[in-house]
C-alpha cells in the first residue's frame, strides 16, 4: 500500500512544463516535503537506455513498438523508482507518464486506444497518478516559443501530428477531471506558477 503521492507533468512540446515542473519540486522542497523527481520515458539506468532508443535514433520505429518499449521503460520504473519512494511517503513528481503514450503514439502516431489500454493493465494495473497537471498551448505558439533549439524526433514531427497530441491530452482530460488539470499556459509564468502552488497545496495538505 503507498503513503505517498504520485504527481505528473505532461504537455505539449514547448508549453512550458519542464520550467513549472523545477519550481514545483523546488516548493515542495521549501515545505520540507521529501520529493523524488524523476522522468519518462527514463528514471532508471535501463529505462534511460529506451529514452535515448526512442527519443534519438535516426531510424524510424513502428509505432507499436514505441508503445512496447515505452511500457516496457515504464514497469522498470515503477518497480526501481516510483512504487519504492511512494511506500517510503515520499512525493514523486514525473516528467510525463502513462497519459503522453495515449497522446504522442495514440493520437500523434495513431495506435489504438484499445492497444495501449491493454498493455497499460498489464503493466500498471490500476496504479495512476493522484494529480496530473497538463500545460496547455496552441501548437504554433508552442513551437514558436521553442525556437531554434534542439529537437528530439517527437518535437520534430509536423504540425498536424501535435495538434493530434494535443486533442488527445484533451480528450483524456475531459474524461477524468479529477485527476487531470488543464492549466493554460498563454498565461505569465507567474500566474502559472500559482496554479501550480494551489494544486500542490490542495493534494500535500
Amino acid at each position: 500500500m503507498t503513503t505517498g503521492l504520485f504527481i505528473t507533468f505532461e504537455g505539449i512540446d514547448g508549453a512550458g512544463k519542464s520550467t513549472q515542473l523545477d519550481y514545483a519540486v523546488n516548493y515542495l522542497r521549501s515545505k520540507e516535503k521529501k520529493v523524488i523527481q524523476t522522468r519518462e520515458p527514463g528514471g532508471t539506468p535501463i529505462s534511460e537506455k529506451v529514452r535515448n532508443m526512442i527519443l534519438e535514433t535516426n531510424s524510424p520505429l513502428d509505432s507499436e513498438t514505441e508503445v512496447l518499449l515505452m511500457f516496457a521503460a515504464r514497469k522498470e520504473h515503477i518497480a526501481r523508482v516510483i512504487r519504492p519512494a511512494l511506500d517510503s511517503g515520499s512525493i514523486v513528481v514525473c516528467d510525463r507518464f502513462t497519459d503522453a503514450t495515449f497522446a504522442y503514439q495514440g493520437g500523434g502516431s495513431g495506435v489504438s486506444s484499445s492497444r495501449i489500454e491493454t498493455v497499460e493493465a498489464w503493466v500498471q494495473g490500476d496504479f495512476q497518478p493522484d494529480l496530473t497537471l497538463f500545460f496547455d498551448l496552441p501548437i504554433k505558439i508552442a513551437q514558436r516559443r521553442m525556437g531554434q533549439r534542439k529537437k528530439d524526433r517527437f518535437e520534430s514531427e509536423a504540425l498536424d501530428f501535435h495538434e493530434r497530441v494535443r486533442h488527445a491530452y484533451l480528450e483524456r482530460a475531459k474524461k477524468s477531471p479529477e485527476r487531470i488539470k488543464v492549466i493554460d499556459s498563454s498565461q505569465t509564468k507567474g500566474q502559472i506558477r500559482e496554479l501550480v502552488q494551489a494544486e500542490l497545496d490542495r493534494v500535500c495538505t
